[in-house]
This record gives structure tokens, C-alpha cells and sequence, in this order.
């Protein structure tokens, strides 16, 4: 292969894998985590407006004033967090280039990177590309189905060459939201070890039955040490926007432009006003989109455990874990590719998301992002396939 070494594991994600594999078979896709509906109406009209109005060139390098100064007002609204629009907040192309530009800025090679297992897969990838060694504490479910955090483990992970935690809560793929006393934790071991945190909060506003998403940022100590990274595609539905930003100390957030600049320089201009709209004036909309998706998490959950499934209980974000053992599977890779064909449903294996996917492949995660119908559809198809 003429590919790098360090890039031969990351040749083709999963999600397009299994995307084309709904497509070429026709079968309902609750693997990658789109809804199929569109964000507020009135952030979809101001886009418009702004392709109307001539937003279609180049914006600034960091991002329209404007939304920029939305985002700073609506982490100081929801968190109590002060960021300066100016040196303090960035726009990226979505929350997954300011993870890659954080890394990439900040990660010397050969510096160790740690992150929760199961890890959304674009984090080892970007720390193979800066160069770094990925490190990743498990996540494990407890008696009430909640994947949970060892502070022992976490603790125990941390060595003389680990320099940034990548950390995210609400957690893809296990829905699962950090207790206080394990943010806590965190933090504490976080300055014992002088790290800096790449906090990954895209599902901010997507948490369920009464449960917080509380910014490490927001904890004694943390501040000067955290980038908050979060985006409009989860929090409105825009997941083809590609419109994430990150917040952070004036010095981090100018290593992050540093190495933003040479990815992709700007990010969608006629998208940035309408974003800042959304943020102005749409929050309660986010706030709807959570209760409903609660209910879907619900909907899917109990046509999952119809089918035979032990189910993950899930506290945010899209996306419900399933254990496929009770079927008699052991393979979730196997099981997933060929679900499309037995059942017509598509779903993914969570070993993509494990460092060690021998001791996980037992698990798949399913989004439960759709339409109550096809929600629906997918649960009798997999009652079928378990008859």
C-alpha cells in the first residue's frame, strides 16, 4: 500500500460502509446518526436568505462575527462560561474539524492521547494523523443498563507521555451522560496531570429524563485547560451544515486556528447567520427535539428487546447500545453485515469503536434519530428475524 502506516486502520469508516450497504440493499438505515427531518424552519429560511442576500463568498477565517458572538452568548446563557467572540471562540467545519484541529495543534508525536471506550471513530484517526498514541478508558454498563466510568481506570491510564483527553458527554455511542462525581474526578486528575481536555459536546441539548449536560469546562480549575467543541447538526438537525465551533482560552483557541486554517480555511457562509439565528431564537426548538428523540429512544428500546436484545438504557445523544448475545451472535461486525439481508434493517458494530474489538463485538449500536414509522418498520422487521 502506498498509504501511510499510521493510516492503514482508518482506510474507510464504518459509517460509509454500512450506509452504501442500506442503500444497496434497500433496507432501513439506523446505523449513521442522521435524523430524516430537517431542523426549525426559521433557521432554514434565514439560509436562504443569506444565499439570497449574497453570504456566498468567503467568510472570515474565524468565523462570521456574528455567529461567533451567538455562540459566546449561549454558552453564557446555558453554563454561566464567559468567551471572548473574538479570541475565544472559532467556527469550524463541523464539530469533527475542531477535534482534528485541536489534536493536530496540540499533540506532539508521540504524545499519548487518551479518550473513553467506545469512542466515536474519528478520534484515533486524527491522533494517528498528529502522530500520537491513542490510549482509551472503558466505558461499562452498570445493573441499570448505564455505561459508567472506573475513576481507578481512568486514573490508571494516565502515563508520563499523555497530554490531551479527549472527552464526551452526552457519550457516542452509549448515550450515556458523566455524573457529577464523575466529571469531578476528572477534572481533578486532569490538573494532577496538567492535561488539556478536547471537550466533544455536540449532543448538549439532546439529554433525557431530567439529566444535565454540565461542561467539564465549567469546574474549579478546568477553564484554562478545556476547548469546548460543539455544533449545529445534533443540536438543530443540520447535520450537512457542517457548522461546529470551539471555545476556549485565547492561547488554545489560537493553536486550534493555527492548524484549522490549513484544513479547510473557512467553513459554509451562507450557513453561519442562519446557525446564529438558531442560537438566538431556536433553543426551544433543541429543547423539543430532545423530548421527542426521548420518546424514539423509547420506541426503538422496547422493539429491541421485543427481538430478543439486551438493551443499553441511553441518557442522550441518538443512539441506543445493544448486546446481540441473547440471540445467539458473538460477532457484531458478522451480524451487521448481514442484517440488511436477513431483516432489511442496517445497524453498526460498536468493535469499530474499541481499541480491543475482540472483548466488544458482542455489541451494536442502533439510532433511533427517524421517524416514529420507520422506527417502527425496523422493530417488526427485527421481530421477524428472531421468530
Amino acid at each position: 500500500m502506498t498509504l501511510v502506516h499510521r493510516l492503514r486502520p482508518f482506510t474507510q469508516t464504518i459509517f460509509a460502509e454500512m450506509s452504501a450497504l442500506a442503500t444497496s440493499t434497500g433496507a432501513i438505515n439506523l446505523g449513521q446518526g442522521f435524523p430524516d427531518s430537517d431542523g426549525p424552519p426559521e433557521m432554514l429560511a434565514a439560509a436562504r436568505d443569506a444565499i439570497s442576500g449574497g453570504f456566498n463568498q468567503y467568510p472570515p477565517g474565524p468565523g462570521l462575527p456574528e455567529l461567533r458572538t451567538a455562540i459566546a452568548e449561549a454558552r453564557l446563557r446555558n453554563y454561566g462560561q464567559f468567551f471572548d467572540p473574538g479570541n475565544q471562540v472559532l467556527v469550524t467545519t463541523g464539530a469533527t474539524e475542531a477535534i482534528a484541529a485541536a489534536v493536530i495543534a496540540l499533540c506532539e508525536a508521540g504524545d499519548e492521547v487518551l479518550m473513553l471506550e467506545p469512542f466515536y471513530d474519528s478520534y484515533p484517526a486524527v491522533v494517528a494523523m498528529a502522530g500520537g498514541i491513542a490510549r482509551a478508558v472503558p466505558l461499562r454498563p452498570d445493573e441499570n443498563g448505564r455505561a459508567g466510568l472506573d475513576l481507578d481506570e481512568f486514573a490508571a491510564a494516565i502515563g508520563p507521555r499523555t497530554r490531551l483527553l479527549i472527552l464526551n458527554s452526552p457519550h457516542n455511542p452509549t448515550g450515556a451522560v458523566l455524573t457529577g462525581a464523575e466529571l469531578a474526578g476528572i477534572a481533578r486528575l486532569c490538573q494532577e496531570h496538567d492535561l488539556i481536555v478536547i471537550s466533544d459536546e455536540v449532543y448538549e441539548y439532546l439529554t433525557f429524563d431530567g439529566t444535565t449536560h454540565v461542561p467539564i469546562g465549567t469546574l474549579p480549575g478546568m477553564a484554562e485547560r478545556t476547548i469546548s467543541i460543539s455544533s449545529a447538526g445534533k443540536s438543530f438537525s443540520a447535520t450537512g451544515w457542517k457548522i461546529g465551533w470551539a471555545c476556549g482560552p485565547a492561547e488554545l483557541i489560537a493553536a486550534v486556528r493555527a492548524a484549522k486554517q490549513f484544513l479547510t480555511y473557512v467553513s459554509g457562509g451562507p450557513f453561519q447567520p442562519a446557525v446564529a439565528l438558531a442560537l438566538r431564537t431556536q433553543e426551544p426548538w433543541a429543547r423539543e427535539l430532545a423530548l421527542e428523540l426521548a420518546g424514539k429512544r423509547d420506541r426503538l428500546s422496547a422493539g429491541l428487546r421485543a427481538a430478543g436484545l439486551e438493551v443499553w438504557h441511553p441518557q442522550g445523544t441518538y443512539f441506543v447500545m445493544t448486546d446481540i448475545r441473547p440471540l445467539g451472535e458473538t460477532d457484531g461486525l458478522a451480524f451487521c453485515t448481514q442484517l440488511p439481508h436477513r431483516a432489511g434493517v442496517v445497524a453498526i458494530p460498536a468493535q469499530v469503536f474499541y481499541r480491543t474489538p475482540g472483548d466488544w463485538s458482542h455489541l451494536v449500536r442502533f439510532a433511533f434519530c427517524k421517524a416514529d414509522a420507520v422506527i417502527d418498520e425496523a422493530c417488526e422487521r427485527l421481530a421477524a428475524m428472531s421468530r
